[in-house]
């Protein structure tokens, strides 16, 4: 009996648990305020230029609530560098090119934090469009650190 509880316990909490922070970290409008810096997102569609997580269309249907087409693209004349992108002359960045409305594009500003983990920037992509892609933003220093 204490093994099917067990098994009761892992199969229904596990997934529960999942679910949770999934919709904590990527979709909860409780963990993210919108910088108010930041300008209003102008009515879709709009490209935009993924590379990392994003590129799963499982990922994308928990963020945007639809999985998308998408197309292969490269971005010339930079890297990755863990999390992020980095100029870099002569390199390129396989991805892809997903088309989202402005509502979806808020949902992956809420994922990616933008305006405190990353800022989005329109980018010429190696075929000659442009999409917005994200990247990192510095870290500040900590108070009282010298540089």
């Amino acid at each position: 009996m204490r093994r099917l509880h067990l098994l009761l316990v892992t199969l229904i909490g596990l997934p529960l648990a999942v679910a949770g922070w999934l919709w904590l970290t990527m979709l909860s409008p409780f963990t993210y305020d919108r910088p108010d810096h930041l300008p209003e997102i102008d009515a879709g569609p709009h490209e935009v230029f993924v590379y990392g997580t994003l590129r799963s269309g499982l990922v994308r249907w928990v963020v945007t609530g639809r999985a998308g087409e998408s197309r292969p693209a490269v971005l010339e004349d930079f890297r990755r560098s863990a999390l992020d992108l980095e100029e870099a002359p002569g390199e390129r960045v396989e991805g892809e090119v997903i088309t989202v409305s402005a509502e979806e594009l808020a949902r992956l500003d809420r994922y990616e934090r933008l305006g405190i983990r990353y800022e989005r920037v329109r980018l010429v992509l190696a075929d000659g469009t442009e999409a917005w892609v994200y990247r990192r933003l510095p870290e500040e220093a900590p108070e009282g650190a010298r540089l």
